[in-house]
């Protein structure tokens, strides 16, 4: 839990689905703000969220899970049925004057739902997961009842006798045997038939085997007869139970681990329109990252696929698409290239953009070292040319941060910068303040890299990206942020309150005029740091170690270097969760 010791802000971190944590500050901001776990820097204390899986195993799921519903309903459609006859004739094993009259009418109750929920089945085959997993839980929670409800009544009026005389006391008669059959036939047909997960699958055995044991101690408050015998009633009720929760929970595991086995095998081969997918680069909280291939230019691409549920949602579905729009604007050389998107079949929403391979600018200075400041400088300078169309066009980044650029080969020249990631771009040149699509109250961002304006829930301009610059620049020379702390809460306050570092505090070889440009970047006041990425490009070019690297100095180096460890696709290697349209 962060520590939250800046006053202005409310100590309600939460975690949001696609993995990122939000900071809510003070009532009166009315800004968003995001700050994305799984996009921070490692010192951050926020982390992702585990994916839950891809649109398309969602979709699967969602298909399957129809196909089986129909299947156990059709079975335990016949099963009642099959009882309501036998209890309209007699022909049962529970004596009929044992029980009152209404329970002879539960197998007709329980036959009419699952008729109810076949037909509805039958007519409704595109319906949502969530609507089949109603379907679901109505189903086998009302056999679960049923035979729950005629299992007390059975035991509750039961007389202090057995119907085998070898028990002597032990008021456990044939009709109560009879009725913990169906929540164990229930159980084993959940874990075996329905697609679930080894948790979902044990909560739902857990549930229904709950039943008849709480059924039978609430007999025993009713029956005083009960009451002795209950220590040997509730274990032979609970045993049968056990078992075959066991079974379920085993079979639904590696039926899940199967399918999605089988799942990403098919996926490896499908197409999608002019595409042909490769192989999963990686999954997060907001979907997964495919290499994939244009099928008549065989171009190698990167496609991200935004989960269903969330691409289904409007405000976030009209985000993805603006975002994306915005992007493709961009032409600069050293901006990530988008070159279309869509949706899938399944409803999931995706893009696709330009494959890099390289490292991103984390990986390259953690896995080396600092870096030297002519090359930084000679970095910082195409970032500002990506900045600088950027912000001309009306669009703010926001998300500038190691992970988010990339070092690749373009054209044979190598040391080429690559920007990632617009998935926060705000973008002021097409939308008002009344008119953007945002969430009241959040902050979007990473706190390692974050301004002042942008922790504090204000309003964030172009100076923002270049406050965000510097603490890039801060982190290219010492292999670190500016500030560093064990919990978001710090770091934000650090970046309202505290100064900057002096680099040359923390690395002395770096050039005074150097640190001067980047401590300017790093005002707290955006009044006080460069007014532009231009006016920040012609301050890094009249560093006297501007001249200390280039393109050919870039070719030295990386040749006789063992080649970095493979990253594959643009951002997507890196971190999946935040996605360059994320809402």
């Amino acid at each position: 839990m962060p520590d939250f010791s800046d006053p202005t802000l409310i100590r309600t971190p939460a975690t949001e689905p696609d993995g990122a944590t939000v900071v809510r500050p003070a009532p009166t901001t009315t800004d968003e703000t995001l700050v994305p776990a799984s996009t921070a820097a490692p010192d951050a204390a926020a982390r992702p969220v585990a994916s839950s899986g891809s649109a398309g195993f969602a979709e699967e799921t969602r298909q399957l899970l129809r196909k089986r519903l129909l299947v156990t309903h059709g079975a335990f459609a016949v099963a009642t049925g099959v009882v309501s006859v036998a209890d309209l004739f007699g022909a049962t094993p529970i004596p009929v004057d044992a029980l009152p009259s209404w329970a002879l009418v539960v197998p007709v109750l329980v036959f009419g739902l699952n008729v109810a929920g076949l037909l509805f089945l039958l007519r409704q085959p595109a319906a949502s997961l969530r609507a089949y997993r109603a379907v679901e839980v109505i189903q086998f929670a009302t056999v679960a009842v049923a035979a729950g409800a005629v299992r007390l009544i059975a035991l509750a009026s039961a007389p202090p006798d057995s119907a085998d005389p070898r028990y002597g006391p032990l008021v456990y008669r044939l009709d109560a045997v009879i009725t913990n059959y169906p929540v164990v036939f229930a159980i084993v047909v959940y874990g075996v038939m329905i697609p679930n997960t080894r948790r979902r699958s044990l909560i739902g055995a857990a549930l229904l085997g709950a039943v008849p044991v709480l059924v039978t101690a609430m007999a025993a408050a009713l029956n005083p007869a009960l009451r002795p015998v209950l220590p040997a009633m509730l274990p032979v009720t609970a045993l049968p139970l056990f078992m075959a929760g066991v079974l379920a929970v085993f079979s639904a595991s590696r039926a899940n681990a199967i399918q999605r086995q089988a799942f990403d095998a098919i996926r490896e081969a499908k197409q999608l329109g002019a595409y042909v997918l490769k192989k999963k680069l990686g999954e997060g909280g907001m979907g997964e990252v495919w290499l994939a291939e244009h099928r008549l230019l065989k171009r190698p691409c990167a496609m991200k696929f935004i989960r269903a549920d969330l691409a289904s949602e409007p405000a976030t579905a009209a985000r993805f698409e603006r975002e994306v729009r915005a992007v493709t604007t961009l032409t600069h050389f050293n901006t990530i290239r988008i070159y279309d998107y869509g949706r899938g079949d399944d409803g999931s929403f995706y893009y696709v953009m330009e494959f890099l391979d390289g490292p991103t600018l984390d990986r390259l200075v953690r896995d080396r070292e600092p870096l030297g400041p002519g090359r930084a400088v000679y970095l910082l300078r195409q970032l500002c040319g990506a900045l600088a169309e950027a912000h001309a066009a009306g669009m703010v980044h926001r998300d500038l941060k190691p992970h988010n650029i990339m070092l690749c080969a373009r054209g044979g020249v190598r040391d080429v910068v690559k920007l990632l990631d617009f998935g926060l771009v705000q973008d002021n040149s097409t939308e008002t303040s009344d008119a953007r699509i945002t969430r009241a109250g959040t902050v979007l961002g990473t706190p390692s890299y974050m301004c002042p304006e942008q922790a504090g829930g204000e309003a964030v301009d172009p100076r923002g990206d270049l406050y965000s610059l510097g603490a890039v620049a801060f982190f290219m020379l010492t292999g670190r942020p500016p500030f560093e702390g064990a919990s978001v809460g710090k770091l934000l306050t650090a970046h309202l309150t505290q100064p900057a570092p002096d680099l040359r505090t923390v690395r002395a070889d770096v050039p005074a005029d150097l640190a001067a440009v980047v401590a300017k970047c790093l005002a707290k006041d955006p009044n006080d740091r460069h007014h532009s990425a231009s006016a920040l490009e012609t301050a890094l070019a009249a560093c006297a170690c501007a001249a200390d690297w280039s393109a050919s100095a870039a070719a030295t180096w990386w040749e006789p270097t063992a080649a970095p460890a493979e990253t594959p696709a643009p951002s997507t290697a890196t971190d999946c969760t935040q996605t360059l349209v994320r809402g």
